[in-house]
């Protein structure tokens, strides 16, 4: 036979249950979702002037490329899958016709050819490369 003792701690054990079934997080519609970028180290806005000078030669005043020259920026999915600080030391760095990713067939200079950018200025270029990625 059940006593009060058993009846409470049967009728506890259940509420528990119940309470952690309810906090399942079953209904959670960010469940499986990339999480978001990370913000941009850099500073967007002061990286507009500097990706004029220094990249859109290649890359266009709207980074959508430049045939036979630099690849679209906007829909890069190198640029989404490495973080600022990868594409820092990438972009220090550059990329040469003998390198086997290189699909244009034409060098990228160390720094897109301005050897006075500072790391925090190539930042800033990331930065606004990062805003204008679709």
């Amino acid at each position: 036979m059940y006593t009060i003792k058993h009846i409470s701690i049967i009728s506890t054990a259940l509420l528990l249950v119940l309470l952690l079934a309810s906090c399942g997080g079953g209904g959670d519609s960010s469940a499986g979702a990339p999480p978001p970028p990370p913000t941009p180290a850099g500073d967007a806005a002061a990286g507009v002037t500097l990706f004029q000078q220094s990249c859109a030669s290649c890359h266009g005043t709207d980074a959508k490329g430049v045939t036979g020259l630099g690849k679209d920026m906007t829909t890069s999915a190198f640029i989404r899958r490495l973080s600022d600080q990868e594409l820092l030391e990438f972009v220090k760095v550059g990329r040469s016709t003998s390198d086997s990713a290189n699909t244009t067939g034409v060098d990228m200079p160390p720094k897109g050819g301005n050897p006075a950018l500072s790391d925090a200025q190539i930042l800033d270029i990331i930065a606004h490369m990062r805003s204008l990625q679709e």
